[in-house]
């Protein structure tokens, strides 16, 4: 079975058919030019199915990072699978931005610190633990402080911690931990696919972006009230 799966969580966007029967990829592409992602991502997909020599018809599910990370990157990548789900009868793979990022280390031994910028001295994060190529959650998603990120991995400074994530070079700079190879640091469709195989699906009506904070303009607008 082909699925198709984007990424437009932060300021990269990407697209990648991936062949889960063979495990292996058809076709990858990606775009890190700061364009919206608006104007990007359905000429993305088109280009990703020409190059591949597939149809939509050919797509057997879908998979996209339903958060956390850029409101708007969020809402449209969703919006853009939802759309296609909805049109095709397609079952929807919902993956977490920071759980595709620990398959970025795929067949490493180690504990993958998934940071993304939250803005405001926070990072959105999860910690897992990558062996045997599997990636076992070691915490749940959550909006932290660089700080008290830094306590909480002293539990596994006898383990390889690689940093990975579009806030991976920001906390490493504060930090003595080692930031992913630029091949691997940030978030892709690749990814996606391959955290989706332990996902269940869900259909076009559920997909739903999952936001760990309000969007800034809601956080000011409460600020001002308070």
């Amino acid at each position: 079975m082909f699925i198709l799966g984007l990424d437009s969580s932060a300021k990269a966007a990407s697209c990648a058919i991936f062949d889960s029967d063979n495990r292996s990829i058809t076709a990858y592409g990606g775009i890190n030019a700061g364009i919206t992602h608006s104007e990007t991502l359905m000429p993305l997909v088109e280009s990703i199915l020409k190059a591949a020599k597939l149809t939509l018809n050919d797509i057997g599910a879908l998979a996209v990072t339903n958060g956390p990370g850029s409101f708007t990157g969020v809402r449209i990548a969703v919006s853009v699978v939802k759309g296609m789900a909805f049109a095709l009868e397609l079952p929807v793979y919902a993956v977490s931005a920071l759980h595709s990022l620990a398959y970025n280390l795929y067949g490493q031994d180690c504990i993958v610190c998934a940071v993304m910028d939250a803005r405001r001295g926070q990072f959105y994060n999860a910690l897992f633990r990558v062996k045997n190529n599997e990636a076992v959650r070691l915490t749940e998603d959550r909006a932290i402080g660089g700080n008290e990120l830094k306590m909480e991995l002293q539990a596994f400074v006898n383990e390889k911690i690689i940093v990975a994530g579009d806030g991976a070079q920001l906390f490493c700079k504060e930090s003595d931990y080692m930031c992913a190879p630029l091949q691997q640091v940030h978030q892709n469709a690749v990814s996606v696919c391959l955290a989706a195989l332990n996902e269940k699906p869900v259909t076009s009506k559920e997909l739903m972006p999952l936001y760990l904070r309000l969007p800034q303009a809601e956080r000011e607008r409460n600020e001002k009230i308070t």
